[in-house]
């Protein structure tokens, strides 16, 4: 039996690493990003994976890994930022973004791990493609609650959705190295 623990962490040390070198080439530029700027790119993201698995042809030399990737480190970014609120410059060194980047993955994975339990690894059964769209499902709900100026009746926040579709990614990873 696979080890989720395990592939989670693969899959985020992966993320992380490409978080990294990007901090190192551009620095914390993307902390001037309003929630609703790394929303819409999650969503291009999202959108390119599923046009990849409708389209019989693909013009840019890049798949769903990704990606995948992209909608991880986005949204890790949104739940910073959520945090830490946005700012006119960028003003977060390295250091400092590594020790966020790992609390909010950390975070992410303890509830992954929760949810794992609960539902008895059901998303070993799911396709890529339904992850996908349970990705564009939580992007079109950020939207709306961002519409609604993050308040919520019933439903879970922001913070939720972001966490959901870090889960996903990582599981749609983890279909497609298998």
């Amino acid at each position: 039996m696979p080890d989720t623990s395990k592939q989670y962490d693969d899959v985020i040390i992966k993320c992380r690493s490409l978080f990294i070198n990007k901090m190192k080439d551009y620095g914390s530029a993307w902390r001037i990003l309003r929630l609703s700027s790394l929303t819409d790119q999650i969503f291009i993201k999202a959108q390119r994976v599923r046009g990849l698995q409708q389209n019989s042809v693909q013009k840019v030399d890049e798949g769903q890994g990704s990606e995948f990737i992209g909608i991880i480190n986005y949204s890790i970014m949104a739940l910073i930022q959520l945090e830490k609120g946005v700012v006119e410059n960028p003003d977060m060194n390295l250091e400092e973004a590594i020790v966020e980047y790992d609390k909010n993955s950390g975070i992410t994975k303890d509830l992954m791990m929760d949810k794992n339990h609960d539902y008895g690894e059901a998303w070993r059964e799911m396709r890529v493609s339904s992850l996908t769209d349970l990705i564009l499902q939580k992007l079109l709900r950020v939207k709306q609650i961002e519409d609604n100026k993050g308040k919520t009746i019933v439903s879970e926040g922001l913070d939720a959705n972001y966490q959901d579709m870090i889960n996903y990614a990582v599981f749609a990873l983890i279909h497609l190295e298998e």
